[in-house]
């Protein structure tokens, strides 16, 4: 078993750790079902920027803390410290969209684990993964409407564009929780599991894809997103260069050395 690294960081509301080839990223505020506060905002950009210097991991997970949720969104009980006048709250949106940031600027796969409530700036979050994989008593919901919130255009662009306009709508005009078979049916996690075997499921998962070609999918995963973009600003040369950069690999001879061998391969990133 390949020994487990721990990130030190300045908040323990958020845990970083390292196993292997995978990077886990814990949301730990279980009293408050890991609603978000600034510390732990800021905590997820050091967080992933060291995932992302890191050439060792390839695959990163989110998680929470807990049985009761992922992240159930923003931690309210704090607002009044750090975001009840328009400069403290230019602040506070300052340090949480540079987290955001991070989150969808990274390269390499990421994987939201998600068990109980996932509401909110905490779905938020989960769109920021590539994957997104659900236990049975999961929940999803964007209170907004109830709240008397307004969210901005990039997320809810993110959110149509993965569940389609008429279901985000739904979402965002109701704030009504959908439960995981309903989340799966329209298209908002790619799989709902027993809740006691969520943690195998992605244990098994994303080592199987830690063990595949990581430049493969990182060019895989550029040109997905690219492709998400408006075409006059998609940078299809990029995507080209990463193409060829592929082809002249060390991690493609190594992966026809290895189906002429009938063996595993061992790709290694270059």
């Amino acid at each position: 078993m390949e020994a487990t690294r721990e990130m030190k960081l300045p908040t323990e509301k958020m845990i970083a750790r390292k196993e292997g080839r995978v990077g886990w990223m814990i949301f730990n505020n279980p009293s408050r079902r890991n609603a978000l506060s600034l510390e732990m905002w800021a905590a997820i950009g050091e967080i992933m920027a060291k995932f992302q210097a890191d050439k060792e991991i390839r695959v990163v997970v989110m998680a929470g803390s807990g049985e009761k949720a992922f992240v159930s969104g923003a931690d309210i009980s704090e607002f009044e410290k750090h975001r009840s006048t328009a400069n403290a709250e230019e602040e506070y949106n300052r340090i949480s969209s540079s987290s955001q940031q991070a989150l969808k600027d990274f390269d390499k796969p990421l994987i939201a684990m998600i068990q109980g409530f996932c509401i909110g700036g905490g779905l938020a979050v989960a769109l920021t993964a590539d994957i997104r994989i659900a236990s049975e008593d999961s929940q999803f919901g964007i209170p907004a409407a109830r709240l008397g919130l307004g969210y901005g255009f990039d997320g809810l662009k993110v959110l149509s564009d993965l569940v389609g306009p008429s279901s985000a709508k739904d979402i965002l005009f109701s704030a009504r929780h959908l439960d995981a078979a309903e989340a799966i049916r329209i298209g908002l996690v790619n799989q709902v599991v027993p809740r006691d075997s969520l943690g195998t499921v992605v244990r098994t998962y994303v080592e199987k894809l830690s063990a595949n070609a990581p430049l493969t999918i990182q060019a895989a995963k550029a040109a997905v997103n690219e492709g998400l973009k408006d075409p006059a600003l998609r940078d299809l040369k990029n995507l080209e260069n990463n193409i060829r950069a592929i082809f002249d690999s060390d991690d493609y001879k190594e992966g026809r050395r290895a189906f002429m061998e009938k063996r595993e391969p061992v790709f290694r990133g270059h």
